[in-house]
């Protein structure tokens, strides 16, 4: 019996609230029917069943109806929770890499589904498991049913669950939104560095076609680059670690977006004295592993041996060459030397071709592009508030913290209007 529930609000287990067993089917028997299969590796593809023949479909799977909720078993640490709301009149069948529960008439599905992903379900089956390694455990199916979960009257249930898919749509759009503008900033990027803005003929170079009045050089030849360092291995030794000193390594300048405003750890008088330290402004590109991702560095900065440093001369623009690398990445992973650790290192930079606009183009170029990043920024703000929200309702709403009715919903009313508008 779970304890200090609101007034009506009952407790029960998984397996009170499953509508019973289901059948096993071997789709080898039934080579020529197309199943709907819900596999884990198509929750991993965008959460979309697979339509199947029977003779590629392995071993025996469950039946399931078309209303159920399927809990990833294997590593449940990385969370795999499918709201199965199916309409196809093909049979449906699902992995046995799932548990199903297929709610009875005491349990909303959508709140069930948001239960599944609360603190009630999903911490406590990570602490069911069996498995070697935490990539292959596996939680216990009997254990699993008997955790019991909260259970409001069902017309509180279908309010939380309305709220919550609200919220969870509201974080949807922005993603969209994101989306939706990296798609533009690549787009803009393909037209920008192969036509200019000042509607030009084009010559064909050795990278394609650019501008009549652009040069092409080399990114030796518009900079200086120059290496991080940390002389001491292992890297990691805590005597060097937490001074003021910025250590900004290889993550974080994946995750910067082109801009290094975070850094995640720092170096000690000692730490220092064995790295190397550059200047905001820099551009700083990876070469190890995670290949030519680049960023500007926006505060001083040491950095290791992973990371190469470049500083722009008079020809470019430090903002102007960082947006030109981005659109080189690709490219650079592709040719990096496949030893055991993909890497490049300066020699493989020096020669790397980059085209040079005037000063004034340059700076155009950059305008719209920031103006781009910009947008992606709000709206990863957005999300990341969004977020945040929808964990504290989570939270709040299925431990009876907050009610429904002690709530403001309007904030959420206008999601719709306000995607349209952004």
């Amino acid at each position: 019996m779970l304890q200090g529930l609101p007034e009506r609000w009952v407790s029960k287990s998984l397996r009170e609230l499953h509508a019973g067993r289901l059948d096993n089917l071997n789709p080898a028997d039934f080579p020529d029917e197309v199943f709907e299969y819900y596999s884990i590796p198509a929750y991993q593809d965008g959460v979309r069943p697979t339509l199947t023949r029977g003779r590629e479909i392995l071993s025996q799977k469950f039946v399931i109806s078309e209303n159920c909720l399927l809990f990833g078993k294997l590593n449940p640490r990385v969370e795999k929770i499918w709201d199965v709301r199916s309409q196809s009149v093909h049979r449906r069948l699902a992995s046995t890499e799932w548990l199903p529960v297929i709610p009875t008439h005491e349990l909303d599905q959508g709140f069930g589904y948001f239960v599944l992903r609360s603190n009630w379900v999903l911490p406590i089956a990570m602490g069911l498991t069996s498995g070697s390694t935490p990539s292959r455990q596996r939680v216990e199916p009997a254990s699993f049913y008997e955790i019991k979960v909260p259970l409001p009257p069902i017309s509180e249930q279908k309010a939380i669950a309305g709220l919550l898919t609200r919220a969870q749509a509201a974080i949807y759009a922005q993603d969209n939104l994101i989306l939706s503008a990296h798609s533009l900033k690549r787009a803009a990027m393909r037209t920008l560095f192969t036509r200019g803005l000042k509607g030009e003929a084009q010559k064909d170079t050795e990278i394609g076609l650019v501008p009549e009045s652009w040069e092409v050089s080399t990114l030796g030849g518009v900079s200086n680059i120059e290496r991080g360092r940390f002389l001491h291995r292992p890297r990691n030794e805590p005597r060097f670690y937490g001074g003021d000193t910025p250590f900004v390594q290889t993550g974080d300048v994946v995750r910067s977006g082109g801009r290094i405003r975070e850094f995640t750890q720092s170096l000690n008088a000692d730490g220092v004295a064995i790295s190397r330290v550059f200047p905001a402004g820099t551009i700083l590109i990876t070469i190890a592993a995670n290949i030519g991702y680049t960023g500007i560095l926006q505060f001083d900065s040491a950095c290791p041996d992973s990371l190469v440093a470049i500083t722009p001369n008079e020809k470019v623009t430090a903002e102007f060459l960082e947006y030109w690398l981005q659109t080189q990445q690709p490219d650079m992973d592709r040719f990096a030397s496949k030893g055991t650790q993909k890497n490049i290192n300066i020699q493989f930079l020096l020669p790397w071709p980059v085209v040079v606009p005037s000063l004034d183009e340059q700076q155009e170029i950059v305008a719209i592009l920031d103006a781009i990043d910009r947008k992606i920024d709000l709206h990863s703000k957005k999300r990341a508030v969004l977020d945040e929200l929808f964990k504290a309702l989570l939270h709040k709403l299925m431990t009876g913290e907050i009610r429904i009715s002690d709530l403001d919903l309007s904030a959420l009313a206008p999601a719709r209007s306000a995607e349209a508008v952004a």
